[in-house]
């Protein structure tokens, strides 16, 4: 059967101020009225039940996932005592599917993307499950048509057409390549054959574990005995005390580059929709309309000669601008953000600074 693995540990810092540590990008309501981890669930809903869902969050966020996903059951809510990036976090949820379903196909994704509509997506996941069914070693993930020459997102070259399904094209993967400078990004889109990597995968339980093992030994046997503890009463000692000395890497490092090379079948589903990592403020141009002035807008906002601005804040809170361009000014709560459009990078330098100078009550 097929079980969803939702990964909704990130802290959301380029989102600051709105994102806080107690409540990060993936808890909020970015893109629509539900939160993009709700959106996550929802799009996946039809296609798997609340029962074989998955969370696995931070430890702090365990009672607000549980808030936003009534429907979850709280054992399906995994708190990770830190973030060890995604290989251990995808290992530990492979060992504990894998205990209650030994033959179960993985749907894994993360909780902050903003995808649509929904219903491609749903296409799309038929495809993937479909070609695990087919060859029960396939790595499968999905692949985003490049819109422009990204150097913030990994890409993947594909090679010969391995199937089609509902109009949707799955390539055998030629390689991984690794975030590229911009002349390089460049010539990935030119070239034609290249997508972005989501980071959405499909893939048997069984599978990624063995593949785990064969690539990270220490780190499979660690979350397989993490597994072992978790229906015991040793869970919880045993999950602070091992969960941290996990290897911190990525699926895409411990597995995905070195799967090709050891002749496992890894394939990449054509995403016949549209999606956004939602990484900055300025993915709200992406997502919402622009007034005359070309400026996002979600505030009470009184402006004069504003133009192509992102302008954020709380319904109760007056935003008034004059004449300026290209800012993003986000209000939230006791926080001020007025950066320019062309730094929006150096947001994530800028909680490292408050931090350093000791004012973590404003993170």
């Amino acid at each position: 059967m097929l079980h969803a693995l939702i990964m909704a540990g990130g802290g959301g810092t380029r989102f600051w101020p709105r994102s806080r540590v107690g409540k990060p990008k993936q808890f909020l309501a970015l893109a629509g009225e539900q939160t993009l981890l709700q959106q996550t669930v929802e799009r996946i809903e039809s296609l798997v039940p609340p029962e074989r869902t998955w969370v696995i969050t931070g430890a702090a966020y365990a009672d607000e996932t549980a808030r936003q996903l009534p429907r979850l059951p709280r054992e399906r809510i995994i708190g990770e005592p830190c973030g060890r990036d995604t290989a251990p976090c995808i290992g530990l949820g492979a060992a504990l599917i894998r205990q209650h379903d030994p033959s179960a196909i993985m749907a894994v994704m993360p909780a902050d993307h903003v995808i649509e509509p929904a219903q491609e997506f749903r296409r799309a996941a038929l495809v993937a499950e479909h070609a695990v069914q087919e060859r029960a070693d396939a790595l499968v993930t999905f692949g985003i048509a490049p819109t422009f020459p990204a150097t913030g997102y990994g890409y993947i070259e594909r090679g010969q057409e391995a199937s089609r399904r509902q109009g949707v094209p799955v390539f055998h993967v030629q390689s991984f390549r690794e975030k590229p400078n911009e002349a390089a990004a460049r010539q990935f889109l030119a070239a034609g054959r290249y997508f972005w990597n989501s980071g959405i995968f499909f893939w048997r339980a069984e599978s990624i574990l063995q593949a785990l093992a064969a690539n990270r030994p220490a780190l499979a046997e660690a979350v397989m005995a993490l597994a072992d503890a978790w229906r015991t009463p040793r869970r919880d000692e045993a999950l602070a005390r091992q969960y941290p000395g996990l290897e911190k890497i990525s699926i895409d490092f411990a597995v995905m580059e070195n799967a090709i090379a050891q002749g496992r079948p890894v394939l990449v589903v054509e995403a016949p929709y549209r999606w956004d990592d939602v990484g900055s403020w300025l993915a709200l141009e992406r997502m919402q309309p622009q007034d005359a002035d070309h400026n996002t807008v979600s505030a009470r906002h009184c402006g004069v000669k504003t133009s192509s601005c992102i302008i954020v804040g709380e319904t109760d809170k007056l935003i008034a601008t004059v004449g300026v361009k290209d800012l993003i000014v986000i209000q939230d709560g006791d926080c001020i953000l007025v950066a320019d459009r062309s730094h929006e990078g150096s947001i994530k330098q800028l909680v490292d600074e408050l931090r350093r100078r000791g004012l973590e009550k404003y993170l």
